[in-house]
C-alpha cells in the first residue's frame, strides 16, 4: 500500500512530460501486444514438416517431403554435435543467449555499412532474425527488415532460446530443397550431425549464408574458402584450439550430393500412412541388412523371367524385431509390379504349413518324430491328394514325410488332428488365413487351399526356435512384444530338429550347414501352378522368411520352392551377422529312444517278434503313440493280431482247441502299405490258415489286388523314332469294390470289377498304383524308353 501511495504521490507531482516519457514504455508494450495478437507469427505446423523413417541406429532408411516438397531430418540441438553449436554461434550470432532477439550494435555496424557502401555488406541479423526471414520471408528493404525485427521479438516473447535453436537447426537452408543441419549431413556427407569433425562442422556452419553459391557438390573451392573463415574466427575468439584448426584447414572439400535414400520402402511408406503426428519414425530395420539385401536381392531377380519380384522378411528371434523388410525386388519398377508389398500380399502357402502340424501333433500324442506314416493312395469322397514330385513311397517316417514334404501324410495327419483345429491353432498364433469365399478349412489346407501373408508366417515360424512361442512381428522400438502360445517347448525343438535334421538339401546348403556348424531348420513350399515359391529358414537367432513369383499371380512354370526360393534364403543366412556356431538347448523331458515299426511303441516295451523295423526317435516323457489308424477303419490299421494256433501252427478257434494250443500274436502293417513291404511281412504270409474243420475269424477284407495287363519292372521301347508311346489295357483282379488308378500319384480315373482302363504313360520310370474301397494297393513299377 505504501508503494502504491508513493506511486500515486509521484505521478501527481510530475509534469506531464515526465508523465508521458512515463507512459512510453507501456504504450509500446501495448503496441507490441497489438500487432502480436493482428499479425502473429507464422509457426511452422506438425503436418507440414518433411518426415524421416529411420533404422534402429537413426539412420534414415527413407524421407518423405512436406508440403512444399523440403526435404528434412527433424533434429534437435542435442542431437547434433557441439562443434557445430560453436561453429555457428562463433560466425553468425555471438551474442545469442544474451540479446532479446535483435542485436543493437550489429544493426548500427550494418547500417553505417551500407551507407558507405551503398549497398548491403551484411544484415546485421541476429539467429533469431534469420528464423523470423525462413517463417516469413521478405524482400531485402527496410519495411522488410522492420518486419524481420518484428518478428523476431515476437519469437523471442513466445520461445525459449533453445526452442528458437532449434527451428534454425530443422530449417536453415542448405541448397536446393534440403533444409536443416541433419538431412544436409546425410545427404552430403554421409553422416549424422552429431558426429561432424571440426571441418566438417564448419562447414555446414557457413553453407546456409549462401547455400546455392556454396553448395559443396558443385562449388567446393568457394565452400572450402567460407569455411576456413569460419576456422579463423573459431580460433581467434579461442573457441577452438589452433591446433584443431590447423588439422581442419587441411581437409578438402569433397560432397557428393547422394539420391535420397528409398530403403524398406514399402514398409516406410506403410508406417507414415499409419502413424500420425511423428516426424522421425524409428523401427527395428537395421540398415545395414537392409541395404545389403535390397541390392542383392534386386541383382539376384534380374536373372528370372519377367514380372518375377521377390519378397523378404527378416526376423531377430529374441524380440521379434524386423531387422529387414523387402517388399519388392525391384521397387518402382513397373514391368515387376514393384509398387507391390508382397510380403503383406495373400498368397497360398504351399507346404509352409506342414511344419506346424506336425509340431502340434506331436503335443496331441498322435504322432512322434520316427512314427509311421502312409504315403499311398488316399481317396476323401471327390479329393484325391497327390504328391509334388509324383508316385507314392509306402511306409515313412514323420520326419521324413516332413521332411520331403510329402502330401499324402500330411492330409492323413490333418484328418486326425482336424482342419477347422488347425486354422484356429494357427488364427490364435498370429496367422490370418484366408478361406476360399464362403468356404471352410478342409484337409486341402495343409497343401495350400488357403491364404497367407509373409510377414505373418515369418511370425509363427519363429516359434520354432522359441520354445513355441509365436509373436507379431515388431516395427517400432516402442512396440510391446505381443507373444502367442503355439505348441509346447518339447514339440517346438522337436519340429526344428525334425527340419534341421534334412539331408536332402544341395551340396552347398550342407556346406553352409557345416561352415557355420549352427542349427538351421527350413522348409519350403509351392502353391498349385508354379504361382507362389517359398523358403522359410529358422536358426537360433533369426527367421527368415522368402516368397518369389508374379504379383499378378500369373504361373511360373519350372520355378518352385527348392529350386528358386531355397539358394536365395541360403544366400541370406549366410549373410546375417551372429549365426555362426548358435544351437537350441534341448528341453530336459525330451530323450532319444528307439521305437518299432509297425505298431509305433518304444523297443524296450515290444517283444521282438513284433520289431520289424527300428527307428531313433525323440519322444516327450517317453510317451510312444501308436501308429495312426486309418479313420474309421480299424481293420487296415496297423494292429496286433492275436490268435490260437495248433501244433502244425495252423488257427484254430477257441471252441475246438486241444491242450496242445498255444496263442499267439502278430504285429501288421496298416493294410495299405502291403504293396511295400517284404513278402514275408504281408499279412497273406504272416497270418497262418485255419485248421481244417476249425475255421478261425477272417483276418483280413478280400483277396489281395493284382495289376493284370503288364508286371513289375518290364520295360517299353518304341519302335521307330516317330512311333507313339505304348497303351497299356490294364484291369485289376482281386481286391473290393471300385478300383482307383493312379500313374506316378496321379489320379487316372475308375473302374469296377473286371473292367480295363487304358494308360498312357510318359517316358521314363512309371509307377503304376490301384487303390480299392477296403484299402487293398498293389503296385508296379514299368520303364519307358526311346531309341535315343
Amino acid at each position: 500500500m505504501k508503494l502504491l501511495a508513493t506511486v500515486l504521490k509521484v505521478w501527481q507531482s510530475s509534469s506531464r512530460k515526465i508523465r508521458a516519457l512515463l507512459l512510453m514504455p507501456a504504450a509500446l508494450a501495448g503496441i507490441l501486444l497489438l500487432l502480436d495478437s493482428v499479425f502473429p507469427p507464422p509457426l511452422p505446423q506438425a503436418q507440414d514438416f518433411a518426415r524421416v523413417v529411420a533404422d534402429r541406429h537413426g539412420k534414415p532408411l527413407r524421407f518423405f517431403a512436406d508440403s512444399r516438397g523440403i526435404w528434412r531430418y527433424p533434429v534437435t540441438q542435442e542431437k547434433v554435435s557441439p562443434r557445430f553449436i560453436e561453429a555457428l554461434l562463433t560466425s553468425e550470432d555471438r551474442h545469442f543467449y544474451q540479446h532479446p532477439g535483435v542485436n543493437p550494435l550489429a544493426l548500427l555496424r550494418a547500417s553505417a555499412q551500407y551507407l558507405r557502401n551503398g549497398r548491403i555488406v551484411s544484415g546485421g541479423s541476429t539467429l533469431t532474425m534469420q528464423v523470423a526471414r525462413l517463417l516469413d520471408p521478405h524482400r531485402r528493404t527496410l519495411p522488410g527488415k522492420a518486419k524481420q525485427i518484428l518478428r523476431a521479438l515476437q519469437l523471442e516473447w513466445h520461445f525459449s532460446k533453445k526452442e528458437i535453436l532449434n527451428l534454425y537447426l530443422n530449417m536453415a537452408p542448405y541448397g536446393g530443397n534440403i533444409e536443416g543441419v541433419e538431412a544436409a549431413s546425410r545427404l552430403y556427407l554421409r553422416k549424422s550431425a552429431a558426429d561432424l569433425t571440426h571441418a566438417e562442422a564448419a562447414l555446414l556452419a557457413v553453407l546456409p549464408q549462401a547455400p546455392s553459391r556454396l553448395r559443396p557438390d558443385r562449388h567446393p573451392q568457394r565452400a572450402q574458402k567460407a569455411r576456413d573463415k569460419v576456422l579463423d574466427r573459431l580460433q581467434a575468439f579461442g573457441i577452438w584450439r589452433a591446433e584443431d584448426v590447423d588439422h581442419a584447414q587441411l581437409e578438402n572439400v569433397y560432397a557428393e550430393r547422394l539420391e535420397f535414400p528409398q530403403n524398406a520402402p514399402h514398409l516406410a511408406r506403410r508406417l507414415v500412412d499409419n502413424i500420425s503426428g511423428r516426424e522421425v519414425i524409428h523401427t527395428t530395420i537395421d540398415g545395414n541388412i537392409q541395404r545389403g539385401l535390397e541390392d542383392f536381392l534386386r541383382d539376384h531377380m534380374d536373372n528370372y523371367p519377367a514380372k518375377t519380384s521377390a519378397a523378404v522378411v527378416i526376423l531377430e528371434n529374441s524380440d521379434l524385431s524386423v531387422r529387414a523388410y523387402v517388399g519388392a525386388s525391384h521397387f518402382g519398377d513397373t514391368r515387376r509390379y514393384g509398387y507391390v508389398d508382397m510380403a503383406r500380399a495373400v498368397r497360398s502357402p504351399g507346404s509352409t504349413l506342414k511344419p506346424f502340424l506336425y509340431g502340434l501333433a506331436i503335443d496331441e500324442d498322435l504322432i512322434h518324430s520316427a512314427a509311421l506314416l502312409s504315403d499311398t493312395p488316399r481317396i476323401y469322397g471327390e479329393y484325391r491328394p497327390e504328391n509334388f514330385h509324383r508316385g507314392f513311397s509306402g511306409p515313412v517316417t514323420a520326419t521324413a514325410a516332413l521332411q520331403r514334404s510329402l502330401n499324402v501324410p500330411a492330409v492323413q495327419l490333418l484328418e486326425h488332428y482336424g482342419p477347422g483345429r488347425l486354422a484356429a491353432t494357427l488364427e490364435n498364433a498370429g496367422l490370418s488365413l484366408q478361406l476360399p469365399s464362403g468356404g471352410k478349412p478342409n484337409l486341402a489346407m495343409i497343401l495350400g487351399g488357403v491364404g497367407a501373408r509373409l510377414d505373418q508366417l515369418t511370425g509363427i515360424y519363429a516359434a520354432l526356435a522359441r520354445g513355441g512361442q509365436a509373436a507379431t512381428p515388431r516395427y517400432l522400438a516402442e512396440e510391446p512384444l505381443q507373444e502367442r502360445y503355439l505348441m509346447s517347448p518339447e514339440a517346438a525343438w522337436i519340429t526344428f530338429e525334425m527340419l534341421a535334421s534334412n539331408r536332402k538339401g544341395s551340396r552347398r546348403w550342407r556346406n553352409l550347414v557345416r561352415q557355420s556348424k549352427a542349427d538351421i531348420a527350413w522348409k519350403t513350399g509351392t502353391s498349385y501352378g508354379y504361382r507362389d515359391a517359398w523358403a522359410i529358414g529358422v536358426t537360433p537367432a533369426y527367421t527368415v522368411g522368402i516368397w518369389m513369383g508374379r504379383p499378378d499371380g500369373t504361373p511360373l512354370p519350372g520355378y518352385y520352392g527348392s529350386i528358386s526360393a531355397t539358394p536365395l534364403l541360403r544366400a541370406v543366412i549366410a549373410a546375417l551377422p551372429g549365426n555362426k556356431k548358435l544351437h537350441l538347448k534341448r528341453p530336459e523331458l525330451i530323450t532319444q529312444e528307439i521305437i518299432c515299426w509297425p505298431l509305433g511303441g518304444q523297443k524296450a516295451l515290444t517283444p521282438t517278434s513284433h520289431c520289424h523295423q527300428q527307428h531313433s526317435a525323440w519322444l516327450i516323457q517317453g510317451r510312444a503313440p501308436r501308429t495312426l489308424s486309418p479313420k474309421n477303419e480299424p481293420l487296415r490299421a496297423a494292429q496286433t493280431f492275436r490268435f490260437f494256433a495248433n501244433q502244425q501252427g495252423l488257427r484254430v478257434k477257441p471252441s475246438c482247441m486241444d491242450h496242445s494250443a498255444v496263442k499267439q500274436s502278430l504285429a501288421l502293417w496298416p493294410k495299405e502299405l502291403e504293396a511295400w513291404l517284404p513278402a514275408n511281412q504281408t499279412r497273406s504270409q504272416q497270418i497262418p490258415p485255419t485248421a481244417p474243420g476249425c475255421h478261425a475269424p477272417a483276418a483280413n477284407n478280400g483277396t489281395p489286388l493284382k495289376i493284370v495287363g503288364t508286371s513289375d519292372g518290364n520295360q517299353y521301347r518304341p519302335t521307330g523314332s516317330m512311333a507313339p508311346l505304348p497303351h497299356l489295357n490294364l484291369s485289376a483282379i482281386g481286391g473290393q469294390g471300385k478300383r482307383y488308378w493312379f500313374l506316378n500319384g496321379e489320379p487316372q480315373g475308375e473302374t469296377l470289377g473286371n473292367e480295363n482302363l487304358v494308360l498312357i504313360p510318359q517316358s521314363g520310370k512309371q509307377q503304376i498304383t490301384v487303390l480299392d474301397t477296403s484299402g487293398n494297393v498293389e503296385r508296379i513299377e514299368i520303364f519307358v524308353g526311346d531309341t535315343h
